[in-house]
């Protein structure tokens, strides 16, 4: 008989999953041998014990096999079907060799995962990932939000015992943030004249509240206006912050050391915080004490990230500063050092340290700024190397070459160096570079311009024969400047071009003003600042990560890549 002609099966082994609902019951593995006539051999009298894969379990008891089917039908259709059939035995090895290379790949990546842990050390537990039964399976995403103002920082300088003394008597009535492969957005207003400055605002305190900062790449300490109390303070944008005693920086913290760093007195035992004054060129100045409190961000991704940063506490603000502080109520510190808010959030792993501005040319003004790199453009933007000194965290970098229209410029050096600073209204040059400017633009009186001194906004205006509405209306008679990287060679060079609308500013009094000053006693003198005038239309990308400036010429409605609803700009 055909049955008889059969093979007959010695051996069967088989592999038991653990229940959906148990997992850590584990797999077993059951074995037992059949004779020629079909039956099993017998048994021992004890069940079999078989230890799951989970060693931390007791064994399972199972009962010994139950006899099978004396149907010879029955017993081997299986083995009939792969031996008489050669495309079901050809199935049955495919599907076979699939099934074992989905597990030796899925053990191999989960092995490669637990390598790649952060921490290095031996893990207390195997985690293996679990996939869809018909392909990997995407988790989602986790669901994560005179303005001749500061012009750049001459020094920074502690208080004095009196001053600490008047410290004393100040009243002083989280979680960390998520590391983000993104960027967060802001919105900036502001305007260079009459204003004379362009701000965004954070959302600092528990709850949040907004307070409005101007924006400056040439200051290292964001700073608000603050009820300590306060001992001359400005109206300001919005109510005084108030901080909490646990909010105040100790005098041994590693910011307060960061701030402190120029002070050569000995450290102060009997003091319980930080004391800081920032001075800056025009003479202004603020005091205050460093604390550290909750802030908030809303990143492009959606999500509203809460970390805490440290900033200055300010108290005592002197000197044209108060004139600022009418719809502002501090400063934000985007500059290199380690205690700008920037480097702050990167230090913490929200944001990558890239900063970025775009101050529009709109008489309304406004414009973006970004934090994260997110928003650079791929291709397009002038680069140019930062100066790397340590003592040193402006954003500053040297040209071989300046010209008014074709008219060269003196640098007074074989390279000039240059600053980028959003927190300074208008652009400075060194003095020679000043006076040989000024003989280049006088050529204007053919066009009928001449200088008109009780003109106060400026220190040098022109007047026409009729009022000046728009820098339209004149920018013919002015030429653009052009600022030179790299090489003296115009092809091989990088350039930065300064068009009329770039330095030139209408009064109130229908006049046209320079808004390039002189610079021979603003920073070290020998520098040129590209202020807030010059910078409006260039979307400007200060990036820290890789030791580079960058620029492109933009309209600053919106960055390319946001494709959001219109950025939340300040209500009126």
């Amino acid at each position: 008989m055909e049955s008889d002609l059969s093979p007959q099966i010695k051996g069967v082994v088989i592999i038991t999953l653990p229940p959906p609902d148990n997992p850590s019951l584990g797999k077993t593995i059951t074995t037992f041998t059949l004779t020629d006539d079909g039956h099993p051999l017998p048994h021992p009298e004890q069940p079999h014990q078989i230890h799951t894969l989970e060693g931390n379990h007791p064994p399972i008891q199972f009962p010994p096999p139950q006899r099978p089917s004396s149907n010879p039908l029955l017993q081997f259709s299986l083995s009939r079907l792969l031996l008489d059939n050669p495309r079901g035995l050809l199935a049955f090895v495919s599907v076979s060799l699939f099934a074992l290379f989905l597990y030796s790949t899925v053990f191999t990546r989960s092995i490669q995962e637990l390598k790649d842990s952060k921490d290095g050390q031996d893990p207390q537990s195997f985690i293996f990932p679990l996939y869809h039964k018909l392909g990997i399976y995407e988790m989602p995403q986790s669901e994560l939000q005179q303005n001749l103002r500061f012009v750049v920082k001459e020094s920074l300088v502690v208080p004095t015992g009196d001053v600490i003394e008047r410290s004393d008597k100040v009243k002083l009535t989280s979680s960390k943030a998520a590391a983000l492969d993104s960027s967060t957005i802001l919105p900036v207003r502001g305007n260079v004249f009459p204003d004379g400055l362009y701000f965004t605002y954070l959302l600092v305190g528990n709850p949040p509240r907004p307070y409005y900062l101007d924006i400056d790449t040439g200051s290292d300490l964001t700073w608000i206006q603050c009820d300590a109390p306060c001992a001359s303070c400005a109206k300001g944008a919005n109510a005084l912050y108030k901080p909490r005693r646990g909010n105040i920086v100790p005098p041994k913290d590693s910011f307060c050391t960061e701030v402190q760093r120029n002070h050569k007195a000995g450290d102060c035992e009997t003091c319980q915080q930080c004391d800081y004054e920032i001075e800056y060129a025009d003479h202004s100045s603020s005091m205050g004490v460093l604390a550290r409190d909750e802030q908030h961000l809303t990143s492009t991704n959606g999500s509203l990230t809460k970390f805490k940063a440290v900033f200055g506490c300010a108290y005592d603000q002197q000197g044209p500063l108060l004139n600022t502080l009418a719809k502002t109520d501090g400063i934000l510190g985007l500059s290199r050092a380690k205690v700008s808010l920037p480097s702050q959030l990167a230090s913490q792993g929200i944001v990558k340290n890239v900063i970025g501005h775009c101050l529009s040319t709109d008489i309304n003004g406004g414009g973006y700024m970004f934090f994260g790199d997110e928003f650079i453009p791929k291709g397009g933007m002038a680069w140019v190397p930062m100066l790397d000194k340590n003592s040193v965290e402006f954003y500053h970098t040297e040209i071989v070459k300046l010209n008014y229209g074709r008219t060269p410029l003196s640098l007074g050096s074989r390279m000039g160096k240059i600053v980028f600073d959003s927190g300074s209204s208008y652009t400075y040059f060194p003095k020679e570079t000043y006076t040989q400017l000024i003989a280049s633009v006088e050529q204007v009186s053919e066009a009928g311009l001449y200088q008109d001194t009780s003109d106060e906004t400026l220190p040098i205006c022109w007047r026409g024969g009729f009022p000046i509405r728009s820098i339209t209306e004149v920018k013919r008679f002015f030429k653009t400047l052009t600022l030179q990287f790299g090489s003296k060679w115009w092809i091989v060079s990088t350039k930065f071009r300064i068009p009329p609308e770039g330095y030139l500013v209408i009064s109130k009094k229908g006049n046209v003003c320079l808004g390039i000053l002189d610079g021979s006693k603003v920073h070290d003198g020998s520098t040129i600042i590209l202020g807030d005038v010059s910078l409006r239309g260039q979307l400007v990308v200060f990036d820290n990560i890789n030791k580079r400036i960058g620029w492109e010429q933009s309209d600053c409605t919106k960055p390319r890549r946001f494709n959001s609803p219109p950025l939340p700009f300040f209500e009126d």
